[in-house]
């Protein structure tokens, strides 16, 4: 079934958050200054990566437009953090939980249904931003170019 909603306007990222916190991965950090890439992240997404990676999550979520309208309402899009994890060479993502005044109304089914579809979307945010915006360059290992000031990225049309 295919969700048949208007795409929200891209996450605004906030950080820096501990990353022992999120779910995508398990690596301490030993330096809180660490560089998340979280501005140049926003830029991509807001350059067409969010709408590409929605409209193919939409294509394949299980989520009604009833329930679709819970995350609108409580404005869950901008709870997701996206960020560059230089450990592991990916980007990572935490995906918005249900805030307690929600659940104490929804049914525990669909508190979990929600939960789980946007975990989903995250990940494909998340490999959407990998595979088709950020590229690598065959000279530096990773996405990001340490020594240029530019971002390094591309629309899937090839922009």
């Amino acid at each position: 079934m295919v969700l048949d909603v208007s795409i929200p306007d891209s996450p605004s990222l906030h950080g820096p958050q501990p990353r022992g916190e999120y779910e995508a991965i398990d690596n301490p950090v030993s330096d809180p200054e660490d560089d998340y890439r979280r501005e140049e992240i926003e830029t991509i997404l807001a350059s067409g990566a969010w709408n590409d990676a929605f409209e193919e999550w939409a294509a394949q979520t299980g989520l009604t437009a009833a329930t679709f309208e819970v995350v609108v309402e409580y404005d869950l899009i901008d709870d997701f953090d996206f960020y560059w994890d230089a450990t592991t060479d990916e980007v990572g993502y935490q995906s918005p939980t249900i805030p307690q005044a929600a659940r104490d109304v929804l049914d525990t089914e669909v508190v979990d249904e929600i939960e789980s579809e946007l975990d989903t979307l995250g990940r494909v945010v998340s490999e959407m931003l990998e595979n088709d915006y950020l590229l690598r360059d065959d000279e530096t290992f990773g996405f990001f170019a340490d020594d240029t000031s530019e971002n390094t990225y591309e629309s899937r049309d090839g922009e």
